[in-house]
């Protein structure tokens, strides 16, 4: 910081008064001041100064040159209560209005900065320095403006931009950095919020803001127990504080939701759980981590419920709000199972395992990739219509049903695209019966392996499959009993 200029004069033709010895004794001070200050030693040039003006209290320099004194020291709250004593000593003290110009800017006042700037050029016009601090204060009133508007519009990042800029010309003014760090804090940049609201509390203990803002990060980091305590404590510092007492608030009552929905969900009362989370998640917007693992909560309670769209679209909002979330694309990736969307599986799976490498992270890839291989090949169980459960029993029940509904022989009269049609349905019901029949042949379909490069046998005529399965050309005959109208008679 620039040297700031002091008296360095003797008072000429001292009155001598009865008061003469004292005020040369203050002088003394005075001098003994000015020495320690030109030697950058503050403390005692403070000592000095303090000494002098104990002794003449109405003399302006002293007050200047004490105010000098603590903007070197950084105390200029001080300094600037020595600032206006010395001009209301004399209002044409020209030093003393700009000192208490420079100290309401550092302090973050630019309007109060404004008028003492303008005083200044009232006594000396062409005052260089004067203008340009007016400059100065008349940019942090445009910055403040910017700010004030760009929080409005939860526009964090320019309201950060802002203050910055303000702070350069105001880097005293706790109010711009309290400002910045809650928006900090708001983009979820803890870390720097953090750092900038400690630097307050080591100058101010009992700042309320900074201990918001404390509060408020650790709220959004979701240490809701911890977050509370420093509302509590920004409360009784200023009872005042509006954000502290909502953030307090808050934080009780998303607590308070989140562990019902806890206890719902762990009793099985899974709508209740449900309800409870989606209360939880209106309580604060702002609150990302919290309300990421609320989406993930919920997501596991509708793929209970199972509304496991619903699920996948909560994971979705929770990876949203969290890309390091990787309960919630473990969630995700189960429904996309469910739900038979194995690349999406595939996809949340590899960004799992590329995160985490365990063996199970590793086991349920493999499986994702095996279900995605699989389906890209026929499913037999659906061209029977059966689960991948189905007893022998049902299967063949399923392929008596199938085979006779797409047999050719009854779609005999039907159009030739039709005929086409039911023909390669009847041929898909016997591949599928041939392979779900023969227990090898089905383990191996079902572990996903490839039955041609098996070189398994692999009889796909569907008319002697037919044949064997109903006994022979006598077993069945199709009969018309009208238009259109088939029934089968078995010998």
């Amino acid at each position: 910081m620039a040297t700031v200029d002091f008296d360095s004069s003797v008072d000429p033709e001292m009155d001598l008064t009865s008061d003469e010895e004292l005020e040369r004794e203050a002088e003394g001070f005075k001098e003994q001041g000015n020495s320690f200050y030109v030697k950058k030693d503050y403390a005692e040039a403070f000592n000095f100064y303090t000494k002098a003006i104990d002794l003449c209290p109405k003399n302006v320099s002293y007050y200047g040159n004490r105010a000098a004194t603590l903007m070197m020291l950084s105390r200029y709250r001080e300094a600037l209560e020595d600032s206006q004593q010395a001009v209301r000593l004399d209002d044409t003290f020209m030093k003393g209005h700009m000192r208490e110009g420079k100290c309401h800017l550092l302090l973050g006042n630019a309007m109060a900065a404004s008028r003492c700037f303008q005083k200044v050029l009232e006594l000396e016009p062409d005052n260089s320095q004067a203008q340009q601090e007016l400059k100065n204060a008349e940019s942090i009133l445009e910055f403040e403006r910017l700010a004030e508007i760009s929080f409005e519009k939860r526009d964090f990042r320019m309201v950060v931009f802002c203050m910055d800029r303000a702070l350069e010309p105001a880097s005293a003014c706790h109010r711009f950095k309290v400002l910045k760090a809650e928006c900090l804090a708001l983009l979820g940049r803890y870390p720097e919020a953090q750092s900038v609201a400690s630097d307050i509390l080591r100058m101010d203990s009992t700042n309320g803001d900074a201990l918001y803002v404390r509060g408020l990060c650790l709220y959004y980091e979701d240490c809701i127990d911890k977050a509370v305590q420093f509302f509590v404590q920004a409360l009784r510092m200023a009872p005042d504080h509006e954000k502290a007492r909502l953030a307090c608030r808050n934080a009780k009552a998303l607590k308070a939701k989140k562990e019902d929905g806890n206890k719902a969900f762990k009793d099985g009362s899974f709508e209740e759980a449900y309800n409870l989370y989606s209360e939880a998640l209106t309580i604060d917007p702002n609150n990302i981590k919290t309300n990421a693992k609320l989406y993930c909560n919920r997501a596991t309670v509708g793929s209970k419920l199972n509304k496991l769209e619903q699920a996948i679209e909560d994971c979705t909002k929770a990876i949203k709000l969290d890309e390091t979330y990787i309960k919630a694309y473990l969630r995700r990736a189960q429904c996309y199972m469910d739900t038979e969307q194995y690349e999406e599986a595939v996809r949340d799976y590899e960004k799992v395992y590329q995160t985490e490498k365990t063996k199970e992270h590793k086991n349920l890839l493999k499986n994702a990739q095996l279900e995605l291989k699989k389906s890209k090949r026929k499913d037999y169980y659906k061209v029977l219509g059966v689960d991948k459960n189905a007893t022998e029993d049902e299967i063949k029940k399923a392929y008596r049903k199938r085979a006779l509904m797409h047999h050719p022989d009854r779609h005999s009269g039907a159009s030739a695209e039709v005929q086409k049609e039911e023909e390669k349905k009847f041929k898909e019901v016997g591949e599928a019966f041939t392979v779900l029949s023969d227990p090898k042949k089905k383990s191996r379909y079902d572990s996903g392996h490839d039955l041609e490069d098996d070189d398994m046998n692999m009889d796909f005529d569907a008319n002697n499959i037919f044949k064997a399965f109903f006994g022979g050309p006598a077993g069945f005959s199709f009969e018309a009993s009208g238009p259109g109208n088939f029934f089968f008679q078995f010998g």
